[in-house]
């Protein structure tokens, strides 16, 4: 685990700088410039306004006495799209514009979260009756 850490703070900048460099040979350094400030500009317009959407999604379910744990994770993962697109290189850009792909974002909250139905009425333990809470008791006098 450790080694994983060091290779993405170490091996993810020199990738950013190798890109970067080879787009400046290509386009020039003040386009790239100017290309990565657009991206992270654009990116974070559109994650603010995907998060605004969001949260009037998680204010109607909380109004209808609904959890949303899914929306919250949802939530999580634009907050890491707008930290990629706020730091500057064209690698951690395209991640970060990814997730701010609706199906996308719930392909990877579904692939990490197991969604049990549960029927109305019934608590997750499963038991018929959701009025009853087993436990046990003792009397003091």
């Amino acid at each position: 685990m450790p080694f994983l850490f060091l290779l993405i703070v170490i091996g993810v900048p020199m990738i950013e700088i190798y890109v970067m460099i080879q787009v400046g040979s290509e386009i020039g350094a003040f386009p790239t410039i100017a290309l990565a400030i657009l991206t992270a500009i654009v990116g974070i317009w559109l994650v603010r306004h995907q998060g605004f959407g969001l949260l009037m999604r998680v204010r109607e379910m909380t109004d209808r006495g609904e959890v949303p744990a899914l929306e919250v994770l949802d939530g999580a993962l634009l907050l890491v799209a707008g930290l990629f697109l706020l730091l500057p290189g064209f690698l951690t850009d395209t991640i970060g514009f990814l997730l701010l792909v609706p199906p996308l974002r719930h392909w990877i909250v579904g692939r990490y979260v197991r969604v049990i139905p549960v029927r109305p009425g019934t608590p997750p333990g499963g038991a018929e009756d959701p009025r009853v809470i087993e436990g046990d008791y003792r009397r003091e006098d």
